[in-house]
């Protein structure tokens, strides 16, 4: 049984077949530490949904700025 990068607990062999090298637990909460870097806007007002992931993109593209 492959152990886990982090916390070092055994997990099941078709995890590590798919590649990954954390239990479980381990691995949902690397995903949510992750995603709460994350933030969609509508950055133009006829646009699709854009993935942000530079705070300037989303401050240049605001019509009612002041600075």
């Amino acid at each position: 049984m492959p152990h886990c990068t982090k916390c070092y607990e055994e997990y099941p062999k078709q995890r590590e077949v798919l590649g990954y090298l954390t239990c479980l637990p381990c691995g949902e909460y690397q995903a949510i530490k992750m995603r709460s870097s994350w933030t969609i806007a509508q950055l133009y007002s006829k646009g699709n949904y854009q993935l942000v992931t530079d705070l300037s993109d989303l401050t240049r593209t605001n019509p009612k700025r002041t600075t």
